[in-house]
């Protein structure tokens, strides 16, 4: 795959190096991600291409791939760097495999307890000092997207602990995640996003933990007997884009996109909870599945056996990096 890539990426700059230099010739972004158009990031995704070739007069022209069409979740960032494409917006949790450890602080469990307590995090100087961290890699941070609270699914109910022993559970590639299931007596399987709903149709993983937009546009309701809504978690996206490209974009163009990823930060984020109560009715509606609620001790239960994860992450994402987030959000949610 990464001679795929690399391929793709030359001919791109040899496209690019044999195109007329004239001013009617558009700056082509390609905006690559791995979830449906009608999920908040597809969303997002497609105003920014409105914005961004609205602001730019036509200067810019934006390409959107959804759904994995250009690169699953392990081939997009090295994509991005080797210029292949140049934008994208991977999930916290896809920074960690490339050096970028400290947004495995978002994959805590029990962490943030709302929105408000993330938007400390990510407006403030925590969230800007992260994005800073990209530079070194090739890449310039944006903006940070929400996606939501993760619930788990099964095809049996996961009110305690006990309930998760033995079970293998897909996961993104995150050293917190795979801990947090280890924890529970599960075993954690990293698994690409477009891969998971036939994993579970086909038996491969018996769970997996996302929000309810992400299970209802991916059908996973269909293929899970129950959903057990934990709100344990939170999954968020950081919108990046190639450096050398962003840094030699026309004084004129850059400030404009800028402007239409502000905007489209918003509308974004602003989409994020409202679509997830939609999907979660959704998935209520067609019967398919049983939304599981666990009682308060059930939660406290969950709570406590993942709280030594705290101190065991502190290793991999930083002490001080997790004892600041706690602090900032008012303390463990």
């Amino acid at each position: 795959m990464r001679l795929w890539i690399v391929a793709a990426a030359a001919a791109a700059v040899v496209a690019a190096s044999a195109a007329p230099a004239a001013a009617a010739d558009p700056i082509v972004i390609k905006f690559s991600h791995v979830v449906a158009p009608d999920t908040p990031k597809g969303k997002g995704a497609e105003k920014f291409k409105e914005l961004a070739e609205k602001y730019t007069a036509g200067k810019v022209k934006v390409e959107v791939y959804p759904n994995s069409t250009l690169y699953k979740d392990k081939e997009e960032l090295e994509a991005l760097q080797l210029g292949a494409v140049q934008m994208l917006a991977p999930s916290n949790s896809k920074f960690g495999p490339i050096g970028i450890k400290d947004f495995e602080v978002f994959d805590l469990p029990f962490l943030l307890p709302n929105l408000d307590a993330l938007r400390k995090v990510t407006e403030g100087p925590i969230g800007k000092r992260m994005l800073k961290l990209m530079d070194a890699k090739g890449m310039v941070g944006l903006a940070y997207w929400d996606n939501g609270f993760k619930q788990m699914s099964a095809n049996k109910p996961l009110k305690t602990p006990a309930d998760y022993k033995g079970l293998k559970f897909r996961i993104q590639s995150s050293k917190v995640l795979e801990a947090q299931f280890r924890m529970l007596g599960a075993v954690p399987q990293v698994m690409a996003f477009s891969e998971v709903y036939q994993a579970l149709q086909t038996g491969v993983v018996d769970g997996q933990e996302n929000t309810w937009s992400n299970i209802y546009t991916q059908k996973m309701h269909e293929v899970q007997k129950f959903i057990t809504e934990t709100n344990h978690g939170y999954i968020g996206y950081v919108v990046v884009v190639n450096k050398k490209f962003w840094d030699g974009l026309p004084a004129d163009v850059r400030p404009q996109l800028e402007k239409a990823m502000a905007e489209s930060t918003q509308f974004a984020n602003s989409q994020s909870a409202k679509e997830n109560d939609e999907a979660k009715a959704e998935i209520i509606k067609t019967g398919k599945t049983t939304i599981v609620t666990p009682t308060a001790a059930e939660n406290a239960e969950m709570r406590k056996t993942m709280a030594p994860l705290y101190e065991e992450m502190g290793k991999r994402v930083g002490k001080e990096l997790i004892d600041e987030v706690v602090k900032t959000v008012g303390g463990q949610s």
